[in-house]
């Protein structure tokens, strides 16, 4: 029997009863209820949506849809790099897990980049959190996300940095997956923020 340093990715915990390791079963429910969480916030943001008996500016008058499609760009292609992370700390490879982390936290900074220029260009238009229910609630939705991505741009800088120290090995390869889990939950979440705040506005 190998020593416990070189079990592979799927023996790194103790498994449920559903062949699943015990961490990621318990990220794929803690996950789910942040799904309900963000469905709450959706469903407020319709709600709560303008027209032009309000005050507030309408969404199509403020979005520039070209600058956010570049920015959802850049957050998927964050996942491709997190997948290849996650591939190379299963493969034992540490100078190319230490890259694709890095790469995954730069292309993530950029994201929070293009919303913090954006979030500046809606205040000057008049769009703020004060405005009315709806600026509350749009900014409230993607402000949250924002967060979701800076927490998951601090877990990959912490993994980036406990890699030179020789404790991300191949034997905790699942941590780099439970971490690879959280980054493809943010993504898909701005998928749907995306389609249905901003692409849906500009629909014939």
């Amino acid at each position: 029997m190998s020593a416990h340093g070189d079990l592979p990715i799927n023996h790194q915990t103790e498994g449920t009863s559903l062949g699943v390791p015990t961490i990621k079963l318990t990220w794929w429910t803690f996950l789910s209820s942040e799904c309900m969480f963000f469905g709450s916030l959706l469903a407020t943001y319709f709600s709560l949506k303008p027209n032009r008996v309000t005050p507030e500016p309408l969404p199509i008058e403020m979005f520039d849809l070209d600058l956010t499609t570049i920015s959802t760009f850049v957050l998927l292609a964050s996942s491709f790099l997190m997948v290849l992370a996650v591939n190379a700390a299963a493969d034992g490879n540490a100078k190319k897990t230490r890259l694709w982390l890095l790469a995954t936290a730069f292309f993530g900074c950029i994201f929070i980049g293009f919303q913090a220029y954006e979030f500046t260009e809606f205040y000057a238009k008049g769009l703020t959190l004060e405005s009315g229910t709806f600026g509350s609630s749009f900014f409230t939705l993607t402000g949250f996300h924002g967060f979701h991505v800076c927490i998951g741009i601090v877990w990959l800088l912490a993994l980036w940095v406990l890699s030179f120290t020789g404790w991300l090995g191949p034997e905790r390869a699942l941590t780099v997956e439970v971490c690879g889990l959280y980054w493809h939950f943010v993504d898909i979440v701005w998928i749907v923020i995306f389609t249905i705040v901003y692409l849906v506005e500009f629909a014939p």
